[in-house]
């Protein structure tokens, strides 16, 4: 159920004060201040969406109170009553307070409630355009970096092949030569694929719908270890399944994010450790799946935990084997979209451990 609007109501006269209450209680979350002083303490402990103020009050006037509250509100809605009708007023009101309604007083209750309702419906939009816009300035952010990511990036790897190219033609050529010519290249086509695959995870992750399905953790586990393994045949893979209950869940994403966390498991191991392992272990109940994720790999920094899940971030543990960048970023957008959740813990030269709740979307 969403939030009620929270509505503070100002005035020197209790019984207006008593009666605003009992008439929207059901309604609203209501708060009553008897003057602006009282007033001023109830906003400094709770976050208000409407304001309505008597004019006519004590030490300060409504419109002086109202003013005071632009800066630490400056999304709410603000409604002056009074029973003054000078133009003057309405007037300070509007350029002063930010007023968006003018009320007479005594007021019509049933006029009253429509105009809260008003209120209340421009709060909502107003914070849903809020959100729009900081959902569009994140677009546009990403959307920048990408394109500076993609000029260096994606080019990155094909100077290298070209530069290999180059050289090859310029020099009579050994088979040794031949076979290290062969693997710079094998290298930066790796690279390059590794990019645009990301790339187009990441475009997908944006772009796909919610797709509803029941998920076998064993499958879906075996498929992408058997994917995975290649970059790596030295490791052992370790797993622990136990399904209490069906799962109900986007396949796609939850794919994307095990995948993703797989993937640097294996890529970043610690080559001064002679076993390799990446541990998966899975619980799945009828509330969530508990998926950990972990390795004894080369680990991540202290001062790099708060950072790995941001665009294009790369830790400085991994310059052995770079990654894009864009790995745990997508793995974090994903688990946004399934309402998940994701926790780690890093010990540099020790391993990290990824650990996973997505919620279980069985029909109860």
């Amino acid at each position: 159920m969403a939030d009620k609007i929270k509505i503070l109501y100002v005035d020197d006269e209790e019984n207006n004060l008593a009666s605003f209450r009992a008439f929207f209680r059901k309604e609203y979350e209501v708060y009553t201040a008897i003057g602006a002083s009282e007033a001023l303490r109830i906003i400094d402990s709770i976050t208000v969406n409407i304001i309505i103020s008597d004019q006519k009050m004590p030490n300060t006037s409504g419109i002086e109170f109202l003013e005071r509250t632009i800066e630490k509100f400056p999304d709410c809605i603000r409604l002056l009553i009074t029973g003054q009708s000078d133009i003057d007023i309405v007037i300070q009101a509007i350029n002063r307070g930010q007023v968006t309604k003018y009320i007479p007083k005594p007021w019509d209750w049933d006029k009253l409630a429509l105009a809260i309702e008003n209120c209340a419906d421009l709060y909502t939009s107003r914070m849903e355009i809020k959100e729009k816009n900081f959902l569009l300035q994140k677009t546009n952010d990403e959307l920048n970096r990408f394109i500076y990511s993609i000029s260096h990036d994606l080019r990155s790897p094909l100077m290298s092949i070209l530069g290999v190219v180059q050289l090859a033609k310029m020099n009579d050529s050994t088979k040794e030569d031949c076979v290290q010519y062969l693997h710079l290249i094998e290298t930066s086509v790796v690279k390059l694929d590794d990019y645009i695959k990301s790339s187009i995870e990441y475009y997908k992750n944006i772009r796909a719908e919610e797709t509803l399905e029941n998920i076998d953790f064993n499958w879906l586990i075996k498929d992408i270890i058997d994917s995975q393994k290649h970059q790596d045949q030295t490791i052992e893979f370790q797993t622990e399944i136990e399904n209490e209950a069906a799962f109900i869940g986007d396949a796609f994403r939850i794919r994307i994010v095990i995948s993703n966390l797989v993937s640097n498991a294996i890529k970043y191991q610690n080559p001064a450790v002679e076993y390799h392992y990446v541990k998966i272990k899975i619980i799945v109940t009828n509330k969530s799946a508990q998926i950990t994720i972990s390795d004894n790999g080369v680990g991540i920094l202290q001062r790099h935990i708060e950072n790995i899940f941001k665009l294009f971030f790369r830790t400085q543990n991994t310059k052995h084997k770079e990654g894009t960048g864009i790995g745990l970023y997508i793995v974090k957008e994903a688990l946004s979209k399934l309402s998940g959740t994701i926790n780690v813990h890093s010990t540099p030269n020790v391993g990290t451990s990824f650990e996973i709740s997505i919620p279980n979307k069985i029909e109860k």
